[in-house]
């Protein structure tokens, strides 16, 4: 059974931090996942945070603050002495490390760095930072176990035993020239059953799947998803291993660029939380607002624009929010099957076909909806003519708004604007106005007036 807060534990921590009862308190976390002491840490106040932060060993607490929300950890981070964090970077793999100093001002990082006994792991700090964040560079770690293609097997073992030391998790076995540059990988089973004496060179496996070091996280996680691997090793433009990226980072990747999408599919234009304050919510959310405001506008004075036809035909007045939401409705799945495809790589092939493709599709769903429109119209009063005139704005309707939901999403993806944006208030709005345009102006040339 998986882990669970309850109210008598948050209980237990707070009366246990009041009495400063450090043994009961340590005894409390002894056995829990860093991970379950985050999210206790995130139910409590900041300061009773701090002071289990303080308390527990650099070990445990090192993992925890990559665990803990971001502005705990900020926060958390703000009040830790410049040793204090040193302690805790010290405990972290590379990666992990550069992500806790790039969050403190240049001022902070280098009192911390300073105080980094090991000089190899400032190195390996100071090159991550100079990666994009959101890159492949930036999102790898340097602990990997690499050797050489001219070692013997025996060799390889005893290196293997050194580098083994400082990784957390053996992924992979990467095997380099001499000069650094990545030629394959190793086999545990093929190292195992081979000779001592076994040159590397006879062993490896040539064959190995890398990204540069430049790549963007959104491409690394494609190539990871896409052929099942744990871990990926990262080379430069002359193919000289770096190092390595792993699936909790890049599992991390995928999470922010889900909420993101969601985000932007619900007309959010900035990443927000419910906990942020009101003017960080209303940043994100007024944009979008204004932009469905000015779009009901529009959807008035297209409907004044006929207001001879409203006169003769009051019914087009109740029909008008019916095709105005299917025309959002269908915009919004055409449009979000299309950005989860571009997300997962699966657009491809003729945009001639996917147009034949989407308007076969609009025919055979607004044929369907027309003919229950038909079929409903005597219950509803109404004469066939005008029940034929809403059948056919929406099959015109629905064709419009599917196409306008397929290729808006690839125009903005092949613009390098994300295509979620395209999902949510954008498309529906759009849809809106096309479709009561479309609708008033089928009525106008089937209906006498």
């Amino acid at each position: 059974m998986g882990f669970e807060i309850t109210k008598e534990l948050l209980e237990d921590v707070k009366s246990y931090i009041e009495a400063s009862n450090n043994e009961a308190l340590q005894a409390l976390f002894e056995e829990m996942h860093h991970a379950d002491i985050a999210e206790v840490l995130d139910e409590i106040s900041f300061d009773e945070a701090v002071f289990i932060i303080k308390l527990l060993d650099s070990e445990t607490t090192s993992e925890v603050l990559m665990d803990v929300d971001d502005d705990v950890r900020e926060k958390i981070l703000q009040n830790l002495s410049a040793k204090e964090i040193a302690e805790e970077v010290e405990e972290l793999d590379s990666d992990d490390a550069a992500d806790i100093i790039a969050e403190l001002s240049e001022e902070r990082q280098e009192a911390v760095m300073s105080q980094i006994e090991d000089e190899e792991h400032v190195k390996e700090i100071e090159e991550l930072l100079t990666y994009d964040e959101d890159s492949a560079g930036g999102l790898m770690a340097k602990e990997l176990v690499q050797v050489n293609e001219n070692w013997t097997v025996l060799k390889c073992v005893k290196e293997m035993r050194i580098q083994a030391e400082k990784v957390t998790r053996v992924h992979s076995i990467y095997v380099v020239n001499d000069g650094g540059e990545l030629k394959g990988r190793l086999s545990l089973k093929d190292l195992l059953i081979a000779s001592t004496r076994t040159p590397i060179s006879d062993i490896y496996i040539p064959k190995v799947d890398s990204v540069n070091v430049d790549e963007p996280g959104e491409e690394v996680a494609n190539v990871m998803r896409k052929y099942d691997l744990e871990a990926i090793p990262v080379v430069d433009n002359d193919g000289l291993l770096l190092g390595r990226i792993t699936i909790d980072d890049i599992v991390d990747v995928i999470k922010e660029e889900a909420d993101k999408d969601y985000q932007l599919a619900a007309g959010l234009v900035e990443d927000v939380e419910a906990d942020d304050s009101i003017l960080e919510l209303t940043k994100a959310r007024l944009p979008w607002l204004i932009l469905g405001l000015f779009g009901g506008l529009g959807s008035v004075v297209i409907m004044e624009g006929f207001e001879d036809a409203m006169n003769s035909y009051k019914e087009l007045f109740f029909f008008t929010p019916l095709i105005a939401a299917m025309a959002g409705n269908v915009g919004v799945q055409s449009s979000a099957i299309i950005v989860q495809g571009l997300a997962n790589d699966n657009v491809k092939g003729s945009l001639w076909k996917r147009l034949l493709k989407e308007v076969g599709l609009s025919l055979i769903n607004g044929l369907v909806l027309g003919l229950i429109v038909i079929a409903v119209a005597p219950i509803m009063h109404l004469s066939l003519q005008f029940s034929l005139t809403v059948s056919i704005s929406m099959l015109c309707v629905i064709i419009v708004a599917s196409l306008i939901g397929t290729f808006v999403p690839i125009i903005l993806d092949k613009r390098g604007i994300d295509p979620a944006i395209a999902t949510g208030p954008f498309i529906t709005t759009s849809n809106d106005i096309f479709g009561i345009f479309l609708f008033f102006m089928i009525a106008k040339a089937f209906l006498p007036f």
